[in-house]
C-alpha cells in the first residue's frame, strides 16, 4: 500500500520542518507550501494530495481563503491549524468544508492521529453487502460515497457524509454528540467541541437546499440529534 501524501501548507519553515520529519518518520509522504498562493498553485495544476493541513494565520492569503477557494471544487479532506482560542476560526473552516481542526502548537503525534482519522473516513472500507439507504426522497449509497435526492447529486465533505450516514442507519432514534463525534471524527468529544455541530449543520443546510426543510434532523437538547422518521 503506497503512503498516505498530505499538503502541509504553513508560513512556519522551523515548524513545517518539525512536522514534516515526524510524519515521514511515520509513512506519511509531505509535501510542503510555506504560502497559501503556492499550495493554490500546485492543487490548480493537479498535484494529487490525499489530504491538506493548512494554517490559518499566513500573510497573503490565509488558510480561510485558501480553504474558500478550493470549496466545492476539490473534495480535499483538510485540517485546519488553528491559534488557541480561534474559536470563530474554526467555526467558519468547518462551515466552509473543513474535515477538522487542531490548535497550535500541535503535538505532531496527536497531529498524526488527525490524519490518519480524517483518511480514515474519508475513504472507508465499506462491505459489498451494504445495501443504499433510503429515506423519502433521499438515496445514499455507501459504496459509491453518493448521495442523491430526487436524483440530483448532493456534495457534502467526507465529514457531512457520514453524519448522514449514521442517520440513515438509525432513523427516529436520538444519537448523542459523544457518538456522532467517535462514529464520525474517530475521536472523543472534548469539552467546548463543536465541530459535530458545524457538521450536522452543514448537513441540514445542504438538504434544506432541495427539500425546503431543515426539520429532517432535530436538536434534542441535552440528549443529542433525532433524525425524524417519515418526515419527507
Amino acid at each position: 500500500m503506497s503512503a498516505s501524501h498530505i499538503l502541509l501548507v504553513d508560513d512556519d519553515k522551523e515548524l513545517t520542518e518539525l512536522l514534516s520529519d515526524y510524519l515521514e518518520a511515520e509513512g506519511v509522504k509531505v509535501s510542503v507550501s510555506n504560502s497559501a498562493l503556492e499550495a493554490l498553485e500546485r492543487l490548480q495544476a493537479g498535484e494529487i494530495f490525499d489530504l491538506g493541513v493548512f494554517d490559518i494565520m499566513m500573510p497573503q492569503m490565509s488558510g480561510l481563503e485558501l480553504l474558500q477557494q478550493l470549496r466545492p471544487g476539490f473534495q480535499l479532506p483538510v485540517i485546519m491549524l488553528t491559534g488557541r482560542g480561534g474559536d470563530i476560526d474554526r467555526i467558519l473552516g468547518l462551515e466552509m468544508g473543513a474535515d477538522d481542526y487542531l490548535s497550535k502548537p500541535c503535538n505532531p503525534r496527536e497531529l498524526l492521529a488527525r490524519i490518519r482519522a480524517v483518511l480514515r473516513r474519508a475513504k472507508p472500507a465499506v462491505p459489498d453487502t451494504v445495501h443504499v439507504l433510503k429515506h423519502g426522497r433521499i438515496e445514499l449509497d455507501p459504496s459509491k460515497r453518493e448521495i442523491l435526492i430526487d436524483a440530483c447529486s448532493v456534495e457534502l465533505t467526507s465529514a457531512e457524509f457520514n453524519v448522514l450516514y449514521q442517520f440513515m442507519q438509525h432513523p427516529g432514534e436520538i444519537l448523542s454528540k459523544s457518538v456522532l463525534t467517535e462514529k464520525v471524527l474517530h475521536r472523543s468529544l472534548t469539552a467546548y467541541d463543536r465541530a459535530i455541530d458545524v457538521h450536522v449543520s452543514r448537513v441540514r443546510q445542504k438538504i434544506a437546499s432541495f427539500i425546503g426543510s431543515q426539520e429532517l434532523i432535530k436538536t434534542v437538547r441535552g440528549e443529542g440529534y433525532l433524525f425524524v422518521r417519515d418526515s419527507i
